[in-house]
């Protein structure tokens, strides 16, 4: 072990026995580089965060300029800041009429936990129903929407009112009625495997929300800033959320979440009680530069256009007996592997090889496939044939 690992493992604090302990030295496009200069060809992205790759020029001089005008200046709220309201601007000339308005956070889990404080808000209910196998975060409130009893158990009690129901299981949608304030909800499961919600599931929960006057909460984190192939998750159904939360890949590599919705619905937040939901550092005006940088970057580039044919190509390399199937969407793919016992090694030994994948929190069988949305075809074929050599290996 490295000097540096061991005061890393020593003084700053662990999510895991077992992290990969890669020292890194630098990044750029669609590799990283450790303190040897081993390269290591990136199908994390972050986990679907550094949506145009590593140290985009463009977000890198837009962050640049922003450090040089001002960074922090006061708390969230308050003063006219250019890159907040710019990027709020663009970011509703791309949604519906009805997601007009953004509240900035630093980071998704922080979204979702004010979604839940809005919808409550709107309508004076506490019930909010979630999915089996869903992920919202790990805070509190995100916490007890959080569809996994064995990362709950430990911290109970939780919020009440939080119920959970099957996903893709029409009869479960029964539970929504006139007591339920919203339904929070993936449109493809982050944790499990990029589950996707199919059509008649997601009909269905639309009507009946429709029907009890239930809010739909749509948790886009990682479905936002054309991972899927769409500007945003939901565009690929024919639901229209009444809250938005997004974060990952918005901020190109840089801090930022945020929570949408109409005019009239945000208001509620600043009147009995005024400051009705209040944060510091959201919205910080360097991450907003970053963030607005990277959605002008999708769209003036046209990033979204190449999504389905990137997604194909994995599609067409990634044949092996030993995979069982490919799940998700665009670049959010899962790699369903028959033998559980396979996945570990395969993500080891493909970063022995210079590939970088990852795993599921709530699948052992699968991995997860997540590059930068600007990797080249190119690319793609040699991170897929570093896959397939090491599941050709008798022994891995």
């Amino acid at each position: 072990m490295s000097i540096a690992a061991d005061i890393y493992k020593k003084y700053q604090a662990q999510t895991f026995p077992y992290p990969s302990l890669l020292e890194i030295k630098h990044a750029k496009g669609s590799y990283i580089y450790d303190i040897n200069d081993k390269k290591y060809l990136d199908f994390i992205a972050g986990v679907s965060a550094t949506s145009l790759g590593h140290s985009n020029p463009q977000i890198i001089n837009a962050v640049k300029n922003q450090i040089d005008r001002f960074t922090h200046v006061m708390v969230y709220g308050e003063y006219i800041q250019e890159p907040q309201y710019k990027l709020a601007k663009l970011l509703s000339d791309n949604l519906p009429d009805n997601l007009t308005t953004t509240y900035f956070t630093n980071s998704g889990t922080e979204a979702i936990e004010g979604a839940m404080k809005l919808s409550k808000r709107i309508n004076g209910r506490s019930e909010i129903i979630y999915f089996k196998d869903s992920y919202h975060g790990s805070t509190q409130g995100s916490l007890s929407v959080m569809g996994n009893e064995e990362y709950k158990s430990k911290y109970r009690p939780l919020l009440p009112n939080c119920k959970e129901i099957y996903y893709n299981n029409i009869k479960s949608l029964e539970a929504i009625n006139s007591k339920t304030s919203a339904v929070i909800l993936e449109t493809i499961q982050g944790a499990s495997g990029f589950k996707i919600a199919e059509k008649s599931f997601l009909n269905e929960l639309n009507k009946r929300c429709k029907e009890n006057n239930v809010l739909i909460i749509i948790d886009g984190i990682q479905t936002c800033f054309g991972r899927t192939g769409k500007l945003f998750g939901f565009e690929n159904t024919e639901i229209v959320p009444d809250i938005l939360c997004i974060a990952k890949g918005m901020g190109g590599g840089f801090p930022i979440g945020a929570f949408i919705s109409s005019w009239k619905n945000m208001n509620k937040l600043t009147f009995n009680p005024k400051l009705g939901h209040i944060t510091t550092f959201g919205g910080h005006p360097v991450n907003c530069a970053a963030s607005l940088a990277t959605l002008k970057y999708i769209l003036k580039e046209k990033i979204i256009d190449q999504i389905d044919s990137k997604e194909k190509l994995f599609r067409k390399y990634l044949k092996h007996k030993k995979i069982k199937s490919i799940s998700g969407k665009g670049l959010m793919l899962s790699l369903d592997l028959y033998d559980n016992k396979e996945t570990n090694k395969i993500v080891e030994n493909c970063m022995k090889d210079g590939l970088l994948l990852f795993y599921f929190l709530f699948n052992d069988n699968s991995i997860r496939i997540t590059p930068p949305l600007t990797i080249s075809n190119d690319e793609i074929r040699i991170g897929c044939r570093i896959i397939l050599n090491n599941l050709d290996k008798k022994k891995n």
